[in-house]
């Protein structure tokens, strides 16, 4: 996981980096809020990270705020990390858009829980996300025969929509999962061999059926 930490305090950072890299992590540090800010206007910008709230520049409320207001289909977890511990403050950093907080000084187990449970909670959300890219592929697959169709009154083909005519096994092979078998109706077996039985499929003879 692609973990970035602003903190303006150098030694906070480089603690916070080795406890990360340790955990087998790839770390993108950053000195303020506005250098942060400048990773995830980034395209593929890290998933997770771990914001200080003092910081110059921009602080962590304030970034955490621009970052919920980028448009994205993949939000990245944000934990917000701090001295300050009043539940006003906890209020105030979760209205903004933090997924979670964790006060300093801060305790290496409960980081790493932390982190892994914001790795459980990324892939929760990418499940759900592609779930829903595929529901939607399937809704527009349906959706491609809906509509009007030009159709030939005489041979039955259909103009696609590159304007050439397909038969219509063709084009309904194209745009559907449906396969098919080839048969003859009654009214065109009658209409086309009508010296052949519809029961049986053998060649009348005169005086038979």
């Amino acid at each position: 996981m692609r973990i970035l930490i602003a903190e303006d305090d150098k030694t906070s950072r480089e603690i916070l980096a080795n406890v990360l890299a340790n955990a087998g992590h790839e770390v993108v540090e950053t000195a303020n809020g506005a250098e942060a800010w400048t990773y995830f206007q980034q395209p593929d910008p890290p998933r997770l990270a771990i914001l200080d709230w003092m910081m110059p520049e921009m602080d962590g409320v304030d970034l955490v705020s621009h970052i919920r207001e980028l448009p994205t289909g993949r939000p990245p977890y944000l934990i917000m990390l701090t001295a300050k511990g009043e539940k006003k403050d906890i209020v105030t950093a979760l209205e903004a858009g933090a997924d979670d907080y964790l006060a300093k000084p801060f305790d290496a187990s409960e980081l790493r829980a932390r982190i892994k449970a914001g790795t459980r909670m990324l892939k929760m959300l990418d499940q759900v996300a592609h779930q829903a890219r595929e529901q939607q592929a399937a809704e527009d697959h349906i959706t491609t025969l809906q509509g009007i169709l030009p159709i030939c009154s005489y041979c039955k083909k259909i103009r696609n929509d590159e304007g050439f005519w397909d038969q219509v096994e063709a084009y309904v092979s194209r745009y559907t999962e449906a396969e098919f078998s080839h048969s003859i109706c009654p009214e065109c077996m009658t209409k086309n061999f009508p010296d052949v039985c519809d029961d049986c499929g053998k060649v009348k003879h005169e005086g038979e059926h």
